[in-house]
């Protein structure tokens, strides 16, 4: 019995896009950790990823060529548009294959897939446990229920992700930079890869639960150090990586966590540097952490300010202050770490005064990396339903859940405006470029070696 998983992440770039960015440069950990859970028990299991495709056709001449058993397709909300024309496609040409879903979206909206006919199967939450024993039954020529419940595995007891089962795949399309995965930032030079250390998270923005909980549970669950660890030796020995990134929601809420992993990752003779996700207010709170952090490694913050208005963080639930922003900031020009800024602009009920507040907040942070978003109603969230009870969706296909900041997306907002704040909120002002220019000049000619070398050159040209 044949397998073949499907990521069909091409909402954003479109086919043929590996290696472009982030959302075409990624592995997908879910379906790279269902396929080594299936191969554990003996499945043989295959990728089709649409990124890697130059387009609809070819997807059928592949299918047509591997002739699966079963397709399994991962559905983000903004992939269900792609997602389904996988489906549609299979039934079209492999009329027998038994189709599958799981993911975010049929988890948070049961309701959209659970009566459509080109889908047999849908795995709700965590399908670890439940989609291997789901391969099994059918071996076996048994029946499976069509809505398969989750079961929540030990996250140690699983196997490692398996990172080759996408660069194999991406390998045979022409994949052949000397990074595993696409490096997104200069700070984090190739070889580069990603890793996620735990599941869930224990906050309450209203942005993203109760969907996080739905999917993952009330508690955050974390792997233990060695076997994080574990993975990030394997990772080395097949790719030597030079930098990694933790995929984690917020890595560093745990703080026992991260002092055990720091000293661990020392330990092992790791000085490979790291990107991880925080909140504003841990780093204000931990700054013996955070520095802790920098000394093992840590070179970058994504951290998620939001809102410059006390008032729009509060409505957000974000559980954070505008002085825990601009505090985290000055932290983390004080340690040497680079800022990777996420923030909203045109959440409901903001105001343009708010909006304002946010730029001000932002010229004062002066972030590395700006990563803006207009607010986008998501399944799941509260404040999806929030739109919704409100009528204030401008959203018309699944496509249109992407935060980028280039459409309308709720009503009663200016976008017009909102184009300008935009603008605006990445414009640095002259202070923070000329500083910006003396900390790049110092660090690239005041090095104490660079220094020492062109005295030795001085003098032996002297003499």
């Amino acid at each position: 019995m044949k397998t073949t998983l499907i990521c069909p992440g091409i909402t954003g770039k479109g086919f043929d896009s590996l290696g472009q960015g982030m959302d075409s440069g990624w592995i997908s950990h879910g379906l790279a950790i269902l396929a080594a859970c299936a191969k554990e028990r003996g499945f043989a299991v295959d990728l089709l990823d649409l990124r890697a495709l130059s387009g609809w056709d070819r997807y059928r001449e592949e299918l047509l060529a591997r002739r699966p058993d079963v397709v399994g397709v991962s559905m983000m909300s903004v992939d269900y548009n792609p997602a389904r024309q996988c489906l549609e496609i299979v039934r079209q040409i492999l009329p027998h294959a038994v189709t599958v879903v799981g993911g975010p979206h049929p988890t948070l909206m049961l309701d959209e897939v659970k009566d459509d006919p080109i889908i047999d199967h849908i795995f709700l939450g965590e399908a670890e446990i439940t989609f291997p024993e789901f391969l099994a039954r059918r071996q076996r020529g048994e029946s499976s229920q069509r809505v398969i419940p989750a079961v929540r595995p030990d996250l140690d007891a699983l196997p490692l992700t398996d990172h080759e089962f996408f660069l194999q795949e991406w390998r045979k399309w022409g994949y052949d930079s000397n990074s595993p995965e696409a490096p997104f930032v200069p700070e984090l030079p190739p070889p580069f890869v990603t890793i996620i250390a735990g599941r869930g998270c224990i906050y309450n923005c209203s942005y993203c639960q109760p969907a996080e909980r739905i999917i993952f549970g009330r508690k955050v669950r974390r792997r233990s150090v060695p076997n994080v660890m574990a993975e990030l030796q394997e990772l080395h020995q097949r790719y030597h990586f030079n930098s990694f990134m933790f995929h984690d929601d917020c890595l560093t809420e745990d703080r026992e966590w991260v002092i055990k992993f720091c000293q661990a990752y020392r330990a092992a003779g790791f000085t490979q540097p790291f990107f991880c996700q925080s909140r504003a207010d841990i780093i204000v709170k931990n700054e013996d952490m955070v520095k802790m952090m920098v000394e093992a490694g840590l070179r970058g913050y994504l951290i998620g300010f939001e809102s410059g208005s006390d008032r729009v963080l509060k409505f957000i639930r974000k559980g954070t202050k505008c002085w825990q922003n601009l505090e985290a900031a000055r932290i983390c020009r004080k340690h040497g770490i680079a800022i990777w800024a996420n923030y909203m602009l045109g959440l409901p009920t903001e105001t343009k005064e708010e909006v304002m507040e946010t730029i001000h907040m932002l010229k004062q942070i002066d972030p590395d990396y700006y990563s803006p978003a207009f607010y986008t109603p998501h399944p799941g969230s509260d404040l999806y339903t929030y739109c919704m009870e409100h009528d204030l969706s401008l959203l018309k296909s699944h496509d249109s859940y992407r935060r980028n900041p280039d459409e309308a997306k709720i009503k009663g907002v200016d976008y017009e405006w909102l184009q300008w704040a935009l603008a605006e909120s990445q414009r640095r002002t002259w202070p923070n470029r000329l500083q910006r220019q003396v900390r790049y000049y110092w660090k690239r000619y005041a090095q104490p070696k660079r220094i020492a070398r062109k005295l030795r050159q001085m003098l032996s040209m002297r003499g």
